[in-house]
């Protein structure tokens, strides 16, 4: 994708006081760049602000934050912020810095997607027809087997009938279908793609972009690069096949697949599957009877829903569990052979509960 270079002079800062609604990402511990933020308080800072400088930065576009903070290890939270501001000139990137910001509260994967959905159909200009080719342009089909193409920038597509097709393939475009057996393709950069009938799917391919299924059976697919995927319905398949992808299977019985490099799948559901065969990646289980395997070199896997199990088969893995999860491990040697191999329970025979082991010389080692 042809991105505009990022200009050498920012944009003077906006004395207009009205505040906007963002979002921010953050580490773990719920730093950014050093600094610490709680939820529900409020920053200022004094002075001049310069975007990508000093100030308070956030994104207005929900799915910017992806690009700053990668969704197998971040945190994200709804921001409200208040001027002055400042904007760097030419960026795609719809990063805000300010004088002041608020934590307004967590979201999570699921909601930020349909954040970003409603972000591009509220500044999309309908038109009659079954496709748009201009930048924000939005199409919307109704009928049975329908489809909806938008290609233009930030251009908006929307399937409401019964196996229809929704596909928006211009940067930060939307696609969204609800219809039983609906597709929708969201495969520009940033884009959003949201299937929430039964046996829906949902595609996001472009880089950073995110997928939800939501309806029974549904599957959602992003193979970009720090894409976002959930599954929140029965059955439900959630892949994240690209770099710093997260995928995230909600539903009884879902699958969260994350195969790029330090990619992490949840399955929150009963019987729930996660599975992370990239390097350094983490696959969790929380669900009841949920199964976590970290296939890759240096991944980690935690069962710590009841009666779980956690895998780790690659170089170097480690797996944790709760009470009573079974915890399964390999050791290999550095061209990948099997050396050996342990299976134990936590909480018996000397394993601790909520701890990670890494196979060494044949016997669980604990590890950080």
């Amino acid at each position: 994708m042809a991105r505009t270079k990022k200009s050498a002079a920012a944009v003077a800062a906006d004395q207009v006081d009205a505040p906007i609604i963002t979002y921010k990402g953050f580490n773990p511990d719920m730093t950014c760049r050093g600094f610490q933020y709680e939820f529900g308080k409020a920053y200022t800072i004094s002075g001049e602000i310069v975007a990508c400088e000093r100030g308070f930065h956030a994104c207005e576009h929900p799915l910017g934050v992806l690009g700053h903070y990668a969704p197998s290890t971040s945190i994200y939270a709804v921001t409200e912020q208040r001027g002055p501001f400042a904007r760097e000139e030419g960026l795609t990137d719809t990063k805000v810095a300010s004088a002041q910001i608020t934590v307004t509260a967590r979201i999570e994967l699921p909601e930020l997607i349909a954040a970003a959905v409603k972000y591009v159909f509220d500044r999309a200009k309908w038109i009659s027809g079954s496709f748009a080719a201009g930048d924000g342009e939005g199409v919307k089909s109704e009928k049975h087997g329908g489809a909806a193409t938008a290609s233009g920038g930030q251009g908006a597509a929307t399937a409401s009938g019964d196996q229809g097709a929704a596909t928006a393939s211009g940067d930060q475009g939307a696609a969204t279908a609800s219809g039983y057996q609906g597709a929708a393709t969201a495969s520009g950069y940033q884009g959003a793609a949201t299937a929430s009938g039964d046996r829906g799917a949902a595609t996001a391919s472009g880089d950073q972009g995110a997928a939800t299924a939501s309806g029974y059976h549904g599957a959602a697919t992003a193979s970009g690069t720090r894409g976002a995927a959930t599954a929140s319905g029965w059955w439900g398949a959630a892949t994240a096949s690209g770099d710093q992808g997260a995928a995230t299977a909600s539903g009884d019985q879902g699958a969260a697949t994350a195969s790029g490099m330090r990619g992490a799948a949840t399955a929150s559901g009963w019987w729930g599957a996660a599975t992370a065969s990239g390097r350094w990646g983490a696959a969790t289980a929380s669900g009841g009877q949920g199964a976590a395997t970290a296939s890759g070199d240096h991944g980690a896997a935690t069962a710590s829903g009841r009666w779980g199990a956690a895998t780790a088969s690659g170089f170097e893995g480690k797996a944790r569990g709760k009470d009573g999860c079974a915890l399964f491990l390999v050791e290999r040697s550095t061209n990948g052979e099997i050396l050996h191999a342990w299976a134990g329970i936590a909480g018996r025979d000397d394993v601790k509960p909520d701890t990670f082991y890494r196979l060494v010389d044949g016997k669980p080692i604990e590890v950080a």
